[in-house]
Order: structure tokens, then C-alpha cells, then sequence
């Protein structure tokens, strides 16, 4: 039985770092581990989180194990939590076993979105918040190709690991230089609106709402780390921004 636990922890933790690296909150990071814990027999589960690492216990017949992972971020990937949970979901229906939700967790992978798909979408998706604020044809178009050649840079940086606030801030730098443009020639009806809209791929709503629900659900110390990584990322691309303005010259800017 031992052995079968030791197992079962093994499970419990990859679940929870599983769903802790692509983007989940804390509290559903915790709820899943213990129902797939008592799901495959364990008498109580007890999880742990902190910003860099996990900590899982379980307990069956009076024995005790515990066991703790180191936490990498890998991005946001909803394909990867929905996954998980729909084996949380059907081990608790008593469907799989311990040793088929090992099998099922050792075939879960990320698959990539489809980059161009990517930088179509956010240049269209920024381009749509400049027309809706009030920009013409032109500043939609500056503001999609801005955003869209923004996008890219963001990905080759990620793709080569770059530090985030690097990325967040060398993506800032080239959209707003872009988009700056309108500004700098009087393009458009109102330029102003193409160099808020270019730079809205870089808000960081993921970790924001994440880290406002962990607060309030009493996860403080996760709460608190993952609005700091919003601020320093936000921080980031406000720096790009101002060095963009800086290098054309651009003394005012407001909406």
C-alpha cells in the first residue's frame, strides 16, 4: 500500500503543477489535487502552494507522505487545465485507475497555437479597440500592423527565452515605434488612439484576475506574487513605451 501511495502523491503533484504552470488559480490548483487524491483511495490530501514551488501530502491507514516540486511557469495554455481536469473528472467517476491517470497525465502536452493564427488575431483584435474608441480607417490599419509586428517580436523573443520584462518592454518599443508614427506625421483622425490601442497585447489581465481571485480566496502569498509579476510586467512595457516616445520625439501624449 505504501507503494500505491507514494504513487497516488506522485500523481497529485504533477496534477497540481500541470495546472499551477499553464495559468490556473490557486484555488482550483488545490481542489483538483485533493479530489484526484481522494478520487484513487487517499483518506485526506493536503496542498500547499508557494510562488516557486508545490507541496503535496496524503494520508491513507495512519501513513503519511509528503513530497514537494519546484514551479516553472509555462504560459497560459487553457488546453492543458481543461485536460487535467476532465481526468480529475472521470478518475472520480471511478473510470481510470491510479496507473491509466499516470498514463493519461504522461500524454498531456501543450500544443503550440498556431503563431500566424496569433498575430492575426491580436493585430485585428487591437485594430478593433482603435476603431471602437473612435479612430478612423487609417488608425485602425496603423494600429493592426503596429500590434501585429509587435505580436511577432513578443513571440521570437519568448521563443528564445528572453527575460519577460525584456520582452514586454522590447515588444512596447517597437509597436509604439510604429504606431508612433501617426502621431509623429498627423495620420489618421486621432493618432493618440493608435499608440494606446498598439500596445494592448501586453496587458497582463491573466495574471491580474488571477491574482485579485487568489487574494480574496485567501491565498495571500500567491495573490501578492502574481500581481508583482503583472506590475513589473506592466512597468516593462511602460518603459518601452517612453523610450519610443523619446526616440520620436513625441514631448505629449494623452487621450
Amino acid at each position: 500500500m505504501k507503494n500505491i501511495q507514494r504513487e497516488i502523491t506522485k500523481l497529485c503533484i504533477r496534477t497540481a503543477l500541470l495546472l499551477l504552470q499553464y495559468g490556473t488559480e490557486s484555488a482550483v490548483v488545490v481542489q483538483m489535487t485533493t479530489r484526484l487524491g481522494k478520487a484513487l483511495g487517499m483518506e485526506s490530501v493536503e496542498c500547499v502552494l508557494t510562488p516557486n514551488a508545490v507541496v503535496v501530502t496524503t494520508i491513507v491507514d495512519g501513513h503519511c507522505l509528503t513530497t514537494a516540486r519546484n514551479n516553472v511557469d509555462h504560459g497560459i495554455n487553457m488546453q492543458v487545465v481543461t485536460e487535467v481536469q476532465q481526468l480529475v473528472i472521470i478518475a472520480e467517476h471511478h473510470l481510470y485507475d491510479w496507473r491509466q491517470v499516470r498514463d493519461k497525465l504522461d500524454k498531456i502536452q501543450p500544443k503550440p497555437y498556431n503563431p500566424y493564427v496569433v498575430i492575426f488575431m491580436v493585430g485585428l483584435s487591437c485594430a478593433s479597440f482603435a476603431h471602437l474608441a473612435g479612430g478612423d480607417a487609417m488608425i485602425s490599419l496603423i494600429t493592426f500592423i503596429a500590434s501585429s509586428v509587435g505580436m511577432f517580436v513578443r513571440q521570437m523573443l519568448t521563443k528564445r527565452h528572453f527575460n519577460a520584462i525584456i520582452v514586454f518592454s522590447v515588444t512596447a518599443l517597437v509597436a509604439s515605434l510604429i504606431s508612433g508614427m501617426a502621431q509623429k506625421y498627423q495620420l489618421g483622425n486621432d493618432p493618440q488612439i493608435a499608440l494606446a490601442s498598439s500596445v494592448l497585447l501586453l496587458v497582463p489581465g491573466f495574471p491580474l484576475v488571477n491574482s485579485l481571485s487568489d487574494i480574496l480566496k485567501g491565498y495571500i502569498s500567491m495573490g501578492i506574487a502574481r500581481w508583482s509579476l503583472a506590475t513589473v510586467l506592466t512597468f516593462g512595457a511602460c518603459l518601452g513605451i517612453v523610450f519610443a516616445l523619446g526616440i520620436l520625439h513625441i514631448t505629449h501624449w494623452g487621450i
